[in-house]
């Protein structure tokens, strides 16, 4: 079973502050025949949630360019969605998260860092 379009999150809440940690693993296409491609589908990254108090995996679309941020560097998720995979049992089902999204960027920082902002002068006449 799975959810039709996913859950979307409320990032800042759902994860607060998130600190790059390293590449989790590559997932590879599959050729015809079943055997594994050299092909990389998707990347898994594992990110320190300091809401969550632990880490998360966040898996990003092979299409975008391999993430080497420096280890507790912040991040960002960008357009993060939550999903699930359920599996029957004897007793019920075990449900399994995971979080997807479209990219992994560096979180900006604030342009009046330190209250250096620069101040508008008036304009001479």
């Amino acid at each position: 079973m799975r959810l039709a379009q996913g859950i979307v999150i409320d990032k800042d809440k759902t994860f607060g502050l998130l600190k790059f940690s390293a590449l989790r693993r590559e997932v590879f296409l599959q050729n015809e025949d079943g055997t594994v491609s050299s092909e990389v589908k998707e990347r898994t990254y594992d990110l320190k949630s300091k809401e969550q108090g632990r880490m998360i995996q966040v898996s990003i679309p092979a299409s975008v360019p391999l993430k080497e941020f420096d280890y507790n560097a912040e991040v960002e998720i960008i357009n993060p969605v939550a999903n699930t995979v359920a599996n029957a049992t004897f007793r019920g089902a075990d449900v399994d998260w995971y979080i997807k999204a479209d990219d992994l960027a560096l979180k900006e920082k604030a342009a009046t860092m330190g209250g250096n902002t620069p101040k508008a002068t008036p304009k001479e006449k």
